[in-house]
């Protein structure tokens, strides 16, 4: 099964330690290496982007950064894993790095599978309409 890390933060502006940095890459490294981690990265600040929002028929942008947000998503990784068990010993071994080289950082790990056409019903795709209907 694919899932996806998607690594949150309320304090955006606390970036990772040198320590931890180094201690994700041999993360990475080793996971890649087994064949386990697909892709991973870390995200630019709030300030750096833009969001495009659908409302009322109309499209709107705003540039960052953006006053309303709570957490901010600083990084994600993409995993092939056996299953949600794999997937959540990977995470807690992941996110234990940062209690180790961050004392006092606060942030989640939430964890996703990928749906999977055919297989996975949570998601499908309506190609007649062009919509995406959530079960």
């Amino acid at each position: 099964m694919r899932f996806m890390y998607i690594v949150t933060s309320p304090k955006p502006a606390t970036g990772p330690t040198p320590a931890l940095m180094e201690a994700m890459q041999r993360i990475s490294e080793r996971e890649i290496k087994a064949g386990r981690m697909l892709d991973n990265g870390g995200l630019m600040p709030l300030a750096t982007g833009a969001r495009v929002h659908v409302a009322d028929g109309k499209l709107s942008v705003t540039d960052g950064p953006f006053v309303e947000a709570k957490e901010v998503i600083g990084g994600y990784a993409i995993f092939e894993l056996r299953d949600k068990d794999e997937a959540l010993a990977m995470a807690k071994e992941f996110m234990q790095l940062h209690l180790d080289h961050m004392p006092g950082w606060e942030g989640t790990c939430e964890l996703r599978a990928f749906a999977t056409p055919g297989v996975d019903v949570a998601c499908e795709v309506n190609a007649r309409a062009g919509v995406v209907a959530h079960a």
